[in-house]
């Protein structure tokens, strides 16, 4: 690896934002040297158009990992910084294009530098001819190249470089505040928290349990599924709820037709009094529309009134399919597959209803204090945090 060698981080969506740019691009930077932390020979340095990491030998698929886990990065690349000379430009650009492999290749130039006295279409064209005279086989081909290579001139040098690598996209993690989010332990609650993390919102995690009828594994479960999670956002706060008794006399009180639009219900009041304690602006979970009873729009509606946080639902137009599919390519699917129920499934619920009425729902709510059920739910949470190296009770 040359001395020379960088990467040029690009911002995408950010670009967008106006007089409050700098806010995200600094969260950003900020958000970049805490992942960075341990590769201690990196240079750092955040601009308005790019962050610039100068790798000083250290390897360029280490550092790749952690930039491909922060929100904020719309794509990022190696680059090598040259002499602002079309020789030395030209050299850089035909040893990518040796390297790469490819027949066909296009050569793009930008300049921050508006003195530099080339135009950028003129250094594209030289550039181009000096990587046609070296490689006798190559050929140009401006609308559908194999290869694109950009030559970006600033004062300090020319840097060049081929094949963006994709990032997450969206916000820098903090700059939308802090959600709850219902976490159930299947597949698409961690779905749902790793959006919301890629549009700058910070989770906080809670999870309803209610032993004896599930397992203790569904709490080990639940850590390995936010360890996942902690290589986007190193620390995440758990919050677990003694769910037992209050799920038992839902239950009892409201027959298998009617339980989980009750229990629905209890779970955002219990989720909203933890959230006003601990400032989290608003709840999030994974109900995708129709996917089960509890998610058709009649039950969400119901389900819902009781919540007086926004409460967002990142995955609701997605299908089964496209929900797998992203938990796989996050890594949660396999742990979101382990077979140990949670308190949504302990009971057998024969015809759910997908059509609640609201005033069957506030007959069933009177029948029961549930107010001081839910109150000892909340006084009796437990929390502790989630970090990559090891959960730590507090």
């Amino acid at each position: 690896m040359e001395s020379n060698d960088m990467i040029i981080v690009f911002y995408g969506e950010l670009g967008t934002k106006g007089r409050n740019i700098m806010d995200f691009i600094h969260l950003l930077g900020k958000n970049i040297q805490f992942a960075l932390k341990d590769f201690r020979q990196l240079k750092i340095e955040v601009h308005k158009d790019h962050t610039y990491i100068l790798l000083n030998g250290t390897p360029y698929a280490d550092v790749a990992d952690k930039l491909t886990k922060i929100p904020g990065i719309a794509s990022f690349a190696l680059a090598r910084n040259v002499e602002r000379t079309i020789d030395s430009i030209g050299a850089e650009a035909s040893r990518l294009y040796q390297e790469e492999g490819k027949k066909t290749f296009k050569i793009e130039t930008k300049r921050a530098d508006k003195e530099f006295p080339i135009h950028s279409d003129v250094v594209s064209r030289q550039v181009g001819a000096y990587v046609l005279r070296h490689n006798p086989d190559s050929k140009v081909d401006v609308h559908h190249p194999e290869l694109l290579i950009e030559v970006y001139i600033r004062l300090e040098g020319a840097f060049v470089y081929a094949s963006k690598e994709k990032g997450m996209g969206g916000y820098p993690l903090g700059i939308a505040g802090k959600t709850l989010t219902l976490l159930s332990g299947g597949i698409d609650s961690p779905v749902a928290a790793y959006l919301m993390m890629k549009r700058g919102v910070k989770v906080e995690a809670i999870h309803f349990a209610a032993p004896p009828y599930t397992s203790e594994a569904v709490i080990t479960k639940i850590h390995d599924l936010l360890h996942v999670l902690n290589g986007i956002q190193p620390d995440i706060k758990l919050y677990v709820v003694p769910f037992t008794d209050l799920e038992r006399k839902i239950y009892e009180v409201a027959g298998p037709s009617y339980c989980v639009t009750v229990m629905r219900r209890m779970m955002i009041r219990i989720a909203e009094g933890i959230a006003y304690r601990h400032n989290d602006l608003c709840l999030s979970g994974g109900e995708s529309i129709g996917q089960v009873a509890s998610q058709t729009l009649y039950s969400l509606k119901v389900i819902e009134e009781v919540s007086t946080l926004p409460f967002f639902r990142p995955l609701a137009t997605y299908d089964k399919t496209e929900i797998i599919d992203l938990a796989k390519k996050i890594g949660t699917y396999d742990i979101s597959i382990r077979p140990y129920e949670d308190c949504c499934t302990i009971f057998q619920l024969k015809d759910p209803v997908t059509h609640p009425s609201h005033d069957v729902v506030a007959e069933l709510e009177s029948k029961f204090d549930y107010k001081t059920m839910v109150h000892d739910c909340i006084k009796n949470t437990k929390a502790e945090h989630i970090t990559l190296e090891e959960s730590e009770e507090f």
